[in-house]
């Protein structure tokens, strides 16, 4: 920490700490207000005082509310507009963003990067790219904090949440989980690990066991026999996968839905909650089979064949 503030290691922290010195400032001002009126008027009209205590005239009266509750309305709508445009800046990530996939459970944080390498409280990332984590939990609730980029996100059992930043500042910074998870909570610390791009690269290279994503999700997408009835030559009539991330499904129902990550790890644990519409809902079930490991690869296997980068 430097001073009042933890370390700033991105622009969206700056912005952050600047929002939230205002906050402090306006809220000292009303607390200093409140407390020399009360005081004031303590002294001024204490019982036996000389103050006169004529009744107010009804317009003086009137104008006193207007005008304290227009002034006050206008604050909060201008506060509330700055934090709306800072949340909302964070929200959807820029194209080409490098992906990582973080997994929570108790009491650790398992990160996988986008060739296959595995960290265990451990976040690796470049400075000066978007980075988007894409975080789900094994067990309970979670609660992503990083302090150093001023980001903080619920992370949940059963279903996907999402971060991105762009760091601009290399250095060893904490990790935290700010979700009361279990007897460890406190001890479900970690590192955020910022580096420059050539460190990232040459780092990633050095570790071992590294290999792609996607080429371990196309193992998996064999081995599970997804092949037998998704591939184009099956006999099977399923929907075809080439192309289905980011796509718009057709569903039964008249209904549709955008292929992301969420529909997808539904598909494959939850198939009769979205039926493509023309099929019929003869998928079975992965749910206990396929680990929140294995589901990372096979998605990513998925969005491959979307993005024409097969492995």
């Amino acid at each position: 920490m430097t001073g009042a503030y933890p370390l700033q290691a991105s622009a969206y922290a700056g912005d952050w700490d600047r929002l939230f010195a205002v906050l402090m400032v306006v809220s000292a001002l009303v607390v200093a207000l409140v407390f020399i009126a009360i005081v004031g008027f303590s002294i001024r009209y204490r019982r036996g005082s000389r103050a006169p205590r004529s009744v107010l005239p009804e317009v003086i009266t009137n104008e006193l509310e207007l005008g304290w509750t227009a002034a006050t309305a206008i604050a909060f709508l201008f506060l509330f507009w700055w934090a709306a445009v800072q949340q909302l800046h964070n929200v959807i990530p820029p194209q080409g963003a490098i992906e990582l996939h973080v997994v929570a459970k108790q009491w650790m944080w398992k990160v996988q990067q986008p060739n296959g390498v595995r960290e265990i409280n451990e976040l690796h990332a470049p400075v000066g790219r978007p980075v988007r984590l894409i975080m789900t939990s094994q067990d309970v609730i979670h609660s992503l904090f990083l302090p150093a980029l001023r980001l903080k996100q619920d992370v949940l059992p059963g279903r996907y949440t999402y971060l991105w930043f762009t760091a601009d500042k290399p250095g060893v910074y904490h990790l935290l989980c700010t979700e009361l998870c279990g007897t460890e909570h406190s001890r479900m610390t970690g590192r955020l690990v910022l580096m420059t791009v050539a460190d990232y690269a040459r780092w990633s290279a050095a570790q071992p066991g590294a290999e792609n994503l996607a080429a371990e999700g196309e193992k998996l997408f064999r081995a599970f026999g997804c092949s037998g009835c998704h591939a184009p030559q099956s006999s099977v009539h399923a929907p075809d996968l080439n192309g289905v991330f980011g796509r718009t499904v057709q569903l039964a129902g008249d209904r549709t839905v955008t292929a992301d990550e969420a529909y997808l790890r539904d598909s494959i644990l939850l198939p009769q909650k979205d039926v493509v519409a023309g099929f019929e809902p003869i998928m079975p079930s992965f749910k206990g089979t396929v680990s929140d490991d294995d589901m990372v690869k096979l998605i990513a296997y998925l969005k491959s064949l979307s993005a024409g980068t097969r492995p």
